[in-house]
Formats: structure tokens, C-alpha cells, sequence
């Protein structure tokens, strides 16, 4: 079984280690979506990973969610995102940018007024922190109408261009987590009657025809995508089984021969049969994140690879704290220890200034 520290080929990449960042929001953009100095220090101090994914991005205005998080939608954005990228090579690191499209995770005071659209007109539950208002209830977002669907899929494309133009690797299509295309996915999020609901081939289209244009966009060895089947996070609940099956099999079986870079499956139960399914039916790299419960170490990154459940391993909080995990993993050094308090505050506090061991 793989090592760790074997490399792996992965797309248009060569990974010298199978230890990636996950994509982490970090609140540490400025209003207008534009990463400077202090995310360009994050993450050039990580460069070690075998691949970054960068923190959820969103692909245009609308699809923003959350305060202070960056865009590849202007060309300000572009030019922080390439400041970025130069950080990172100079490291000899290796990053893809994680187009996320909130849907109705988001609210209005978030994003200059614009309105949440999603599948359907249904709210998410719970609440979001906004940046006028403090916390208030997710609004109920508009539905898109057939003939919108077309844009926001081009939307995702020209991101992944304005990656490309940024200097970045690739990209990762973000279909997890309750966001957009998860909320398409998902039966407790999508009530829509026409070709883009219902049935779980038509709740895959939505994301099948992001993908497509997105390798049509930047070539298939550059795009990766994220999924996290019956995660039953944010309201886009898939409660049963043999549909999460299908629902999954159908949107794989589409983007598979489409020759992506890799697969990204965040599962509570690697084991289960809709995430075997999915790595018998991708064929290609597959990067597992439990990222739920205990913290990853290094023991159990390994284990996940010695088990056969992928092929690399996404490690988020212990690289929070940790800018040089991999050293630290390989040689047994001691730990930092996550301050969760500083993972959404503004500053240097918790975001840089975690010490390397060259520190």
C-alpha cells in the first residue's frame, strides 16, 4: 500500500506527498472579495501539502455566502489570487482554487443586496452571521428559472479561467457541503418539477453540466470536484440510501470519462457503499477527508490509505495549526494546537502566525 510520502500523479500534477490541505474558510478577504498580504503568507506557509485547495470561492457576486471571503470574479480578485500562486510556486507548491457557489447559504447584507437563488425557492435553516446585522435567519432564496441555468454554469467556467489567468493550478468544482450544486443534488433541497429535479439523473444535470464546462474551460487534468454524499448538512438532506446511490452514480458516471484530475469525497464512513461506489466508478486519483470527529493524524491518513479508501488523504484543522504538518508528521515532531476561536476573525491572530519548525 502507499506511503504518505509516496508521490502520486494527480491530473496535470505530480503530488511528492499525499498529505492536501482541505479547503478551509478563513473570513480573511476583504469586502470586495480580494485576497492581500496576509492570505498570500497562509498559504505560501503550507506550500509543503502535497496539493492546496484553496478556501471556497465564489465564481460571481451572487454566489457569495459569507463575509469576507474571496472571488475569482473581478479582475482585483484575480490579481490577489495571483499573488498567491507566485507565493506558492516559489515554494514549489502546488494549488487549485475551490469554486463554491453558496446558493441560499448567504444573505443579502453579505453581498451588496443581491438575493440568493437556488433550485427552489426553500429556505436553509438555521442562521448566518452578516456583516451588518450580526446573526439572522437564511432568507428564502429565488428559484432559478430555466433560462438562468445556462449563466450560472458559465459563471463557473469563467472562474475557472480567471484561475488559469491567476496563475493557479486548477481548479475544484465544490458539489458539497450544502452549497449550490449540493442543493440540486439533494432531494430535501431541490423540489423542482422540470429536467433539473425529480428524478436523481436530472438532480445530477445541474452539476454534470458545470463540470463539462469547466474542463471545456481549462482541460480535464486541471479540474477536480467535491462531493460529500448524505452529509444531511444545510437542509439538503438525502435520507435515503438506494437514492443517494443512484443519485451519485448518475452524476459519476457522467464526469468519468470526462478525465478529471481527481475525485474528492468528504464521508463520516468511507466504507459506505455510495463512497466505494463512487472510487470503483471515477477510476481516477480519489482523495478521501473523514473530517468529522477526532482529528486527523498521521496515523489515521495512513490508515485510510493502507484500508485502500483513497489515494491521498484532505487534512484540515491539523493544518490550520501546523503550516509545515508534513515535516512535522514525518519526523514525529510535537504539534500546534488549533485555536478555533481565530478560524473566521480577522487578522494575523490564528491565521499566520502559527510557528513552523524552522521558526
Amino acid at each position: 500500500m502507499p506511503d504518505l510520502y509516496d508521490e502520486l500523479t494527480v491530473g496535470a500534477w505530480t503530488l511528492p506527498n499525499r498529505i492536501v490541505l482541505a479547503p478551509l474558510t478563513r473570513s480573511r478577504a476583504d469586502d470586495d472579495g480580494v485576497h492581500g498580504d496576509l492570505a498570500v503568507d497562509y498559504y505560501a506557509q503550507r506550500a509543503s501539502a502535497g496539493l492546496i485547495i484553496t478556501e471556497g470561492t465564489q465564481p460571481s457576486a451572487v454566489g457569495k455566502g459569507y463575509s469576507n471571503t474571496p472571488g475569482l470574479h473581478s479582475a482585483e480578485q484575480v490579481e490577489g489570487w495571483r499573488r498567491i500562486a507566485d507565493a506558492v510556486h516559489a515554494r514549489s507548491g502546488r494549488i487549485v482554487a475551490q469554486l463554491m457557489h453558496a446558493g441560499r447559504v448567504s444573505h443579502p447584507d453579505n453581498k451588496d443586496g443581491l438575493h440568493a437563488v437556488a433550485p427552489s425557492a426553500l429556505a436553509a435553516p438555521g442562521e448566518m452571521f452578516t456583516k451588518t446585522g450580526g446573526m439572522q435567519p437564511h432568507p428564502v432564496p429565488r428559484a432559478l428559472e430555466l433560462d438562468e441555468i445556462p449563466g450560472v454554469v458559465e459563471e463557473y467556467a469563467q472562474a475557472a479561467r480567471n484561475a488559469i489567468e491567476a496563475g493557479l493550478d486548477g481548479v475544484e468544482v465544490h458539489a458539497a457541503n450544502g452549497y449550490l450544486i449540493h442543493q440540486f443534488l439533494a432531494p430535501g433541497s431541490n423540489q423542482r418539477t422540470d429536467e433539473y429535479g425529480g428524478s436523481p439523473a436530472n438532480r445530477a444535470r445541474f452539476g454534470i453540466e458545470v463540470t463539462r464546462a469547466v474542463v471545456e474551460a481549462i482541460g480535464a487534468d486541471r479540474v477536480g470536484i467535491r462531493v460529500s454524499p448524505a452529509h444531511n448538512i444545510q437542509g439538503c438532506t438525502e435520507d435515503d440510501p438506494a437514492d443517494v446511490e443512484a443519485t451519485y452514480a448518475a452524476l459519476v458516471d457522467a464526469i468519468a470519462p470526462l478525465g478529471l484530475a481527481y475525485v474528492s469525497v468528504l464521508a463520516a464512513d468511507p466504507r459506505s457503499d455510495a463512497v466505494t461506489r463512487i472510487r470503483k466508478d471515477f477510476g481516477g486519483a480519489f482523495v478521501i477527508n473523514t473530517g468529522f470527529g477526532d482529528v486527523t493524524t498521521r496515523e489515521s491518513a495512513q490508515a485510510l490509505l493502507d484500508d485502500d479508501l483513497g489515494d491521498a488523504v484532505a487534512v484540515g484543522r491539523q493544518f490550520i495549526a501546523n503550516p509545515d504538518l508534513p515535516k512535522r508528521w514525518q519526523i514525529g515532531a510535537e504539534l500546534n494546537e488549533p485555536d478555533s476561536d481565530t478560524f473566521y476573525t480577522p487578522g494575523a491572530k490564528g491565521y499566520t502566525d502559527y510557528p513552523a519548525l524552522d521558526d
